[in-house]
């Protein structure tokens, strides 16, 4: 099995390139420009949404069809500035542990190490703690044809709705906010004691607080655990409650993909509100685990773009849409580390866009197909009646 470092090291490091300029990209993409000033490209019927669905942003709540440019399913703008050490500490201990028995991925204990187990955060101002940084980010990808940005944080990965609406209401860009808890290792404490039912209540209450306008990202770390399958059968009640999407993190190779669908449907969730994240990194040219969630309803997130591993993305994808599932497939980046904005040398929050969608191109996507994926698909995700009056 592929070491998990090999997959993620392109993610937080980001030194791909892809030899193409912005105007080569966007020419290759066809739709970058013409989607960010709102025109449809194909000839494939604008999907239609339930009478009072809204999608929910930080700002304000607006009709589906005001979004009519590509929308990022699952980044991240607001993270406590610790968070990335501490993930990848917790990845390289799992690597170690896994290479110690023999890549089998059960060495030892059933339970990820703790989070608090990870070298201190840099010292330099976070980025994401920056109005004015992400402002700026976020422009630059507005410019380049996002339309609509979901943060995958909530408030065990030091998500801040408050930064959230500064750069939005700067920027110009609608952010949809996440909600839940994220996985084991990053739960607060209380949650291996809490019942799956308080721990429903907790996330109703988030969703009551705060303007969620989605559950995600969920998550289970390598080897889901029965703490993780407890959080996500209160995420299933509580995705049924709200009608709010869903969208998970699987960890690396997405070995739990199938699990986690199993335990949110049987909890009460609608397979159709549901993206199974980071399925490009299950990695399989029959992509026979991607085609049964399709078949059962559900969408698979593409959510790690921009690097090496795009090469092994982008047939799968291609052979996605060869079985007819353009209509259950979601793509974003995942961002999260500094390396990837502009200001960096990076890619940024539209590559996406720029850099992983002209690879589909060259390989036969169509414009009207690439239409689907990035903004009708989100759209049905996204779109939700709200059971009860916004607060915030």
């Amino acid at each position: 099995m592929q070491e998990e470092d090999a997959v993620i090291r392109p993610m937080i490091e980001h030194r791909y390139d892809s030899g193409l300029t912005r105007r080569d990209a966007l020419s290759l993409l066809g739709i970058g420009a013409a989607m960010a000033a709102g025109a449809r490209i194909g000839s494939a019927a604008e999907p239609t949404f339930q009478k009072g669905a809204i999608l929910r942003t930080v700002l304000k709540d607006i009709p589906p069809d005001q979004i009519t440019g590509p929308t990022l399913f699952h980044e991240h703008l607001s993270l406590s500035a610790d968070f990335m050490p501490r993930w990848m500490a917790i990845s390289r201990a799992q690597n170690a542990a896994r290479a110690g028995a023999g890549g089998g991925g059960r060495a030892g204990a059933s339970a990820p190490a703790a989070a608090s187990a990870a070298p201190p955060a840099t010292p330099e101002p976070f980025f994401m703690q920056d109005v004015d940084l992400m402002t700026a980010e976020l422009v630059t990808a507005k410019n380049e044809g996002v339309a609509c940005i979901v943060d995958g944080g909530h408030p065990d990965m030091g998500r801040d709705i408050n930064f959230l609406k500064q750069i939005a209401a700067k920027s110009g860009m609608p952010i949809v906010a996440g909600g839940g808890f994220y996985a084991q290792p990053f739960y607060p404490a209380e949650i291996a004691t809490m019942s799956e039912d308080e721990i429903f209540q907790a996330i109703l209450k988030q969703v009551d607080a705060d303007p969620i306008g989605a559950l995600g990202e969920i998550g289970s770390w390598d080897e889901i655990t029965d703490t993780e399958r407890k959080v996500f059968r209160a995420i299933g009640r509580a995705q049924a409650e709200t009608n709010l999407g869903v969208f998970t993190h699987t960890g690396i190779p997405g070995k739990s993909a199938m699990e986690q669908l199993d335990l949110l449907e049987k909890a009460g969730a609608k397979p159709d509100r549901v993206v199974i994240g980071h399925v490009g990194n299950l990695v399989d040219p029959k992509v026979e685990v991607h085609k049964a969630l399709c078949k059962r309803g559900a969408f698979v997130g593409f959510d790690r773009q921009g690097g090496a591993g795009d090469a092994r993305q982008v047939p799968m994808v291609m052979a996605l849409l060869e079985a007819g599932y353009a209509d259950h497939l979601m793509f974003s980046s995942d961002l999260a580390s500094a390396a990837q904005i502009k200001k960096n040398g990076g890619r940024g929050y539209a590559q996406t866009l720029t850099v992983f969608v002209p690879k589909l191109k060259a390989a036969g996507a169509t414009d009207e197909v690439l239409h689907t994926i990035l903004v009708d698909n989100p759209r049905r995700l996204l779109a939700f009646v709200p059971k009860k009056p916004r607060k915030a």
